[in-house]
Parts: C-alpha cells; structure tokens; sequence
C-alpha cells in the first residue's frame, strides 16, 4: 500500500480521536438517518479531506429515488455513499440497495455505513449485477495510533482517490484471492508443471494433464471458487496477464529456455552438470 503524507496521516488521527466519542454520544441518542448523514458529511469532510461544499453531494437523484450521498474528486463522481441511521445494522437489503444506486449510476464504488461500520463494496457489472466487499471497519475499534488502521482509512481520503489507489488495493488483493489462485493453479503452465513432477516422482505411469484438472476441480478445489462469474472473471484476468507476458517475452527475444535448479519439476529430462560436461569431453586419441 501506498504511503500516507504526513499530514493526511495527522489529519486522520486526530479525526478518529474527534469522532469516536461523537459517534458513541450519537449512538447512545440512537439518532435518525438524518442525524447520521450530518455526522457522516462531517467525517468525510474532516476525517477524509473532501470539500462539504463542492465535493459532497446530498440527496444525489437517480431514476426517481435518492442516494444520501454522492463523492466526488476533481469533479467526477468517485462514490454513493448509502447512509443508514446508527443504530441500524447494515443487513444484506440495504446492501443491494447501495448496489443498485451504484450500478444505476454507473459508479464502481459504493460506502455503506451507519457512521460507525464502514462497508466498502465493489461493483461488478455482469449479468447478474454483483458486488464484491473489499473491505470494511468499525470506526470505535480504530486506534489513531495503529499504522494499519490510518492506511485502511487512507484508501478512503481525498487524497488516495483522486489518485485512483483504492483500485490499486482493489487490483493487489484480486492478485491473491481465492478465485485468482484457483485460476492460476488450474491455467496450462501450472497443470504441465504439476504432470511433470508427478511424473517425475512416478516414472513410468501415465498421467495427463486432463487427469490433473478433473482431480483438482473435482476433489480439491471447492465449487465456488471453479464456477460461476467470479470465477470466469478470474480465469479471464490470469489468462490475460499470462498472455500479456508471454508476448512481452516474444518481443524482448526472451524465449530461450529458463535456468532450472536440481531437483525443479521443470528440470525433467535434463542432462545433469556431470553428464553434460562429459559429454563435452574430447574423444581419446
């Protein structure tokens, strides 16, 4: 992650100390969804940096109904933010209904929040329209202290979305997520490396690699990470990026054979040192 500048660092510190009583003075008043969208315009002007005035946004319409909140960096909109009153638990309807309002708009990003829990989702436009949670806090359990704490809130500052790296988190964490590893273990390198040490450690018995694929979906690998769109978009992505540095590596002249160590499973039916460099030994006279 990204470091924070300093005085974002400070700002965010100071922000939890301020608002953690505010927020627990508020929930103790169980105040209304609209005493909560005040407390919440207030953090996201003093704790995340946006202008209440030219980058917030209340009552922001779509398609007839309303969204509490819409952010915005250098005047294109960044989030919906969907507030609920404090005292209310974020259940799974008022999820979709922040999705919604983000995929009716066209918007990535959407925050759920009651002004202590903060749910930040992902949209993924597919058929069905889905979302993913890329990450979440209670703002009560934040110490201003913890290096950890203030990155998570960075992602949300001003500062780190006009610069767009909440995507950059977003792109890491996808790196090594379930659905990328399951697509990465099951894409055509890997599957010939893994026939080849087994064949290695079994000389002589035939394995495939359609053999290893069917095991590893079937018995190894859970269903939800294999099938479904999730998993689709993950496969999509890994073949991509391995496509993209395949033909990196053809336009860089790079396609010699690697360096493999003793004992790799790539290392199969290489001539060892000893025998290469006998082979290399001048015929006696």
């Amino acid at each position: 992650m990204a470091s924070i500048p300093s005085k974002v660092a400070s700002r965010l510190a100071a922000g939890i100390k301020r608002f953690q009583p505010v927020l627990i003075a508020a929930k103790n008043r169980d105040v209304n969804e609209s005493d909560t969208v005040i407390v919440v315009t207030d953090m996201l002007s003093d704790v995340f940096g946006y202008n209440k005035y030219s980058d917030i946004t209340s009552e922001h319409a779509i398609k007839g109904t309303y969204c509490d909140l819409a952010i915005h960096c250098e005047e294109k909109l960044r989030f919906l933010n969907e507030v609920k009153a404090i005292g209310l638990e974020l259940k799974d309807p008022y999820v979709k209904q922040a999705v919604d309002y983000g995929a009716n708009q066209g918007v990535e990003w959407v925050i759920l929040t009651n002004g202590i829990h903060w749910r930040i989702y992902r949209i993924i436009f597919a058929q069905p329209i889905d979302q993913e949670l890329v990450f979440e806090f209670d703002f009560l359990a934040l110490n201003h202290k913890n290096e950890e704490h203030l990155e998570l809130l960075y992602l949300l500052t001003k500062e780190a979305t006009c610069k767009c790296e909440l995507d950059d988190y977003h792109a890491q964490k996808q790196a090594i997520n379930r659905f990328s590893l399951a697509a990465t273990i099951l894409s055509e390198p890997l599957l010939d490396a893994m026939r080849r040490e087994l064949r290695r450690l079994s000389p002589g018995i035939k394995i495939t690699v359609e053999e290893i694929e069917s095991v590893l979906r079937k018995e190894v690998l859970k269903g939800e990470v294999v099938e479904g769109h999730k998993a689709d978009e993950a496969r999509k992505r890994i073949t991509k990026m391995q496509n993209k540095v395949s033909k990196k590596a053809a336009k860089a002249g790079n396609e010699s054979e690697p360096i493999l160590a003793s004992g790799s499973p790539l290392a199969e039916n290489q001539p060892s040192p000893q025998s290469a460099a006998s082979s290399e030994q001048p015929p006696p006279a």
